[in-house]
């Protein structure tokens, strides 16, 4: 897929293209694949070489469990499993679930909450302040905390201190922690959960999931 808006449903996951930010960079281009779907374990990559537009994010291209329409109350665990890889140069790009919460069913998206498994390049998350707003220890790791808005949207960035190449926990930990520290409410409503990649800039780079695996319980 390179068309700006390519997807792929399969497995009740939907692998998005999504260069919505393109028209930021002077020159580039990129394009994902979907690779296969084992035992509800789905391989996916993508292709890119940006220029331009520092500080601008290109594309999210992403995998996504949607329409979920649960509100944080009933739901239990939102166990998922991520393997990925990254190479090239100079890349500037983080690796990052973007999980989203909406007052009710049908209603738009107030709180977007990422988990970044890494930052490369100097990458950096939404932040009114620039500094972390709290360290908590959610899924055995110790993340930097950062939050902002984006539009009408609250952002609440929680950025690990080094790549986790292998993520095994329950996303439903961050949200637990979102609702007990930070205000959200639990009536708000989980609209949709995505995995995958914002590049900034950088050439010849292949982002690749070897194994994603989400679910809601």
């Amino acid at each position: 897929m390179c068309d700006n808006w390519g997807s792929l449903t399969t497995g009740g996951l939907t692998v998005y293209h999504n260069n919505w930010g393109a028209a930021q960079a002077s020159s580039g281009s990129q394009c994902t694949t979907f690779e296969s779907l084992k035992s509800g374990s789905v391989a996916w990559s993508t292709s890119w070489t940006w220029t331009g537009g520092q500080g601008q994010v290109k594309s999210y291209s992403n995998v996504a469990l949607e329409k979920i329409n649960k509100k944080l109350s009933a739901i239990k665990s939102i166990p998922s499993k991520w393997t990925w890889s990254y190479s090239g140069s100079n890349i500037v790009a983080d690796v990052a679930y973007d999980l989203w919460l909406a007052p009710s069913v049908g209603a738009n998206n107030k709180y977007e909450i990422m988990i970044w498994l890494s930052a490369l390049g100097g990458a950096g998350p939404i932040s009114s302040t620039g500094k972390t707003i709290d360290t908590p220890t959610i899924a055995g790791t110790k993340w930097s905390l950062y939050s902002g808005p984006n539009g009408d949207t609250t952002v609440y960035s929680f950025v690990a201190p080094k790549d986790i190449k292998s993520f095994n926990g329950d996303l439903m930990g961050f949200f637990n922690y979102l609702t007990s520290k930070q205000g959200v409410a639990k009536t708000n409503v989980v609209t949709s959960l995505q995995a995958g990649t914002e590049p900034f800039s950088g050439n010849n780079a292949v982002f690749k999931t070897s194994a994603y695996t989400i679910s809601v319980a």
